[in-house]
This record gives structure tokens, sequence and C-alpha cells, in this order.
């Protein structure tokens, strides 16, 4: 019976479906977080009558024909790039950013990495850097000397020295943006890595070509909304169990099959 197999591919693609809804639950409190969403295509069919073959000399042609399909499997996870709340911290380093874009970290290998986390933090040199230690580029160093630290919308950062009445320029943030911001590979510590379905990143300053700002002071929340994850969550439930009916079924008929004389 190919029902047994059907709803054991259904059971499969459900229990792959709870994993990504509780992923997603746990990282509500992840700052920057992009909530996933399984999707699922139907495996291949087997067909008995194909449709629109011949059903007589005369020409005629079946209009359905019978296909049976064999189950279920995992299309794709995919990302859901939405835009997080903006939490308030007043934490002179903490970074938001609204719109568009990615803040850019060099990890130790070299490579470039991708963050919409700006909880950052400065290192014993002075660098700007994530709560990892990973610089962040282009790189920023704020002076010993500095009494205030500022960064205003377009990524531009300055500093307050004592003895001095203007405001120092340090540095200038700037964003990376994706055309296909799915594409990105995920490698844990809130890091995305650039791929060939992503395409290259584009580099701009905040504010210009479509590219989001940044907001000193504050941070952007996870995009995980708890009453939709917990209804997604109970209608897996649901499906798993009806997937195991069948199978508790198709185990009826067969035991039936079996007692006959």
């Amino acid at each position: 019976m190919r029902s047994l197999s059907i709803a054991a591919t259904g059971m499969l693609a459900q229990q792959l479906n709870v994993e990504v809804i509780s992923n997603n639950i746990a990282n509500m409190s992840t700052t920057g977080f992009k909530r996933s969403r399984a999707e699922f295509q139907d495996l291949l069919y087997q067909a008995s009558r194909r449709v629109g073959s011949a059903s007589s000399d005369a020409g005629t042609i079946l209009p359905s024909g019978v296909q049976v399909g064999l189950g279920v499997r995992t299309g794709s996870v995919y990302r859901i790039n939405e835009q997080g709340n903006l939490a308030l911290t007043e934490n002179t380093y903490d970074l938001a950013i609204q719109g568009n874009g990615f803040f850019r970290v060099q990890l130790p290998s070299g490579d470039e990495a991708y963050t919409r986390s700006g909880a950052f933090q400065v290192s014993e040199t002075g660098q700007l850097v994530t709560p990892d230690g990973y610089q962040v580029l282009p790189g920023v160093v704020i002076p010993q000397n500095a009494t205030a630290v500022s960064i205003n919308a377009t990524g531009e950062v300055s500093v307050k020295l004592q003895g001095q009445v203007a405001p120092q320029v340090v540095g200038q943030l700037d964003l990376a943006t994706f055309f296909n911001e799915g594409g990105l590979e995920s490698i844990g510590d809130n890091l995305l890595l650039e791929t060939p379905s992503s395409g290259p990143a584009t580099t701009g300053t905040p504010g210009t070509d479509g590219i989001g700002t940044v907001l000193q002071g504050y941070l952007e929340t996870s995009n995980v909304n708890p009453v939709q994850e917990i209804t997604q969550l109970i209608q897996a439930q649901r499906a798993y169990e009806m997937n195991s009916k069948v199978i508790t079924t198709s185990d009826q008929m067969l035991q039936t099959t079996t007692q006959l004389r």
C-alpha cells in the first residue's frame, strides 16, 4: 500500500516544519533575527492512465487520466526579511538599520560577513567590534580621550574630544545590500555569508540609493510573531497526527487482508 510511505513523508515534512517553527520561537529575543518558513512540494506521480493519451482508435483522448501522488518533500526553508521593531537602549554603540541593508563584519578568516544585529562594542584599541570581537567594516577607531560619540543617520561617526568645542569625524559606516537577501547563508552568531544565489554585495552610504538609515541607541528586535508561530505550530501538530492516523488505518487494512480465509 502506497499510503504507508506517503503518510511517512507527510510526518517527516511536518517534523521539519515544527523544527523551523521552534527555531523561530527560540530566537524571539535574538537581535536582528529573521523568521523562517518551510515550503513543501509534492513528489512524483504514478500514472496508471496518462492524461491526454488516446482512449480509442477513433482519436478520443482521456480528459483527466489517473494519477496517484507519492507524498511530499521539503522544497526550501526561506528567510522572511521583514523589518523588526526598534527597541530603545540608549547605549552609545547600539545601532539599528531602518530599511534595507546589512552591517559588514570581517571574520578572523578574512572573509566578510553581514548582519542586522547592531549590538556593537569597542575593543581595547578603540575599534568598533561585534560582541565576538569581529571588526565592523570599514574600520572605525574611537579615540581614547573621546568624551562623547555620535553616529548620525548616514553612518558618519563623530566624537567630542576633551578641550575641543567642535566634534571631530573619525569614520564613516556603510551598509551592504543584495539583490536576493533570501539567498544569504546563515552561519550562526547573527551572521550571514554571500552566496551565488544572493548575488554580490553592493555597498553604499546609508540613506542613499534605497539603502536604509542608521539609528543610534536602538536595536532591531526579531520579526517573530508569537501568536502566528503558535498557530502554525498547532497546525503542524494536527497535520502530523493526521498523517500518523493514515499509517494506523493502512496498518489495520493490511491486517484485515492477512486475516482473510
